[in-house]
């Protein structure tokens, strides 16, 4: 073990750091954070309760269990989002009308903020698309297979097992008693 060898000396935060990164290029990851950050206050406002001194306000309502369900839903669509991936238009279209049918049952879609939220992550769920792989520099060297008895040098390495380039096909006569493919 050298000190010189690269990654061997490389603090961990900094890895997981890139490791998130890569993960959270491949999903729409701003998209599920706001949905989640607009299901959290849709559902706690007609639940909650201030304190003023000795007066109590809460805000709780008849859509008390509406806006409770609203909510949960938007936390559970923003993490669908991160972690299934693939149904984030359906992700995004449900957090869309949840998001504006939260406005007539949760007080006005957790007081505009939770409606707004849920909004913009359900329109950036919609237009999300996964990205293009990144083509290999021109710099990096791509191993070449070893070179076959013949003047194939040329040929790139590729894995798997070795078949030949030509394909021998065979003419097989079809009786009428059955077919080409028949047992007896």
């Amino acid at each position: 073990m050298s000190a010189e060898s690269p990654g061997q000396n490389e603090h961990h935060v900094r890895v997981l750091k890139r490791r998130f990164r890569d993960w959270r290029g491949q999903r729409p990851f701003w998209a599920g954070l706001f949905t989640l950050l607009g299901g959290i206050p849709i559902a706690y406002f007609p639940y909650a309760s201030l304190n003023l001194g000795q007066m109590t306000v809460t805000m709780a309502t008849t859509g008390g269990a509406g806006a409770l369900i609203i909510g949960v839903l938007l936390v559970t669509l923003g993490l669908t989002m991160w972690f299934h991936h693939i149904v984030r238009v359906f992700a995004g279209v449900a957090a869309i009308l949840l998001a504006l049918i939260s406005i007539p049952v949760a007080n006005f879609g957790g007081f505009v903020v939770g409606f707004l939220l849920a909004l913009i992550g359900g329109a950036l769920s919609v237009s999300w698309a996964p990205g293009e792989p990144a083509e290999p520099h021109p710099d990096t060297v791509r191993p070449k297979a070893p070179a076959p008895a013949g003047d194939r040098s040329d040929v790139p390495f590729v894995p798997g097992p070795p078949y030949s380039d030509t394909v021998s096909m065979t003419k097989k006569p079809i009786h009428s008693e059955g077919g080409g493919s028949s047992a007896g």
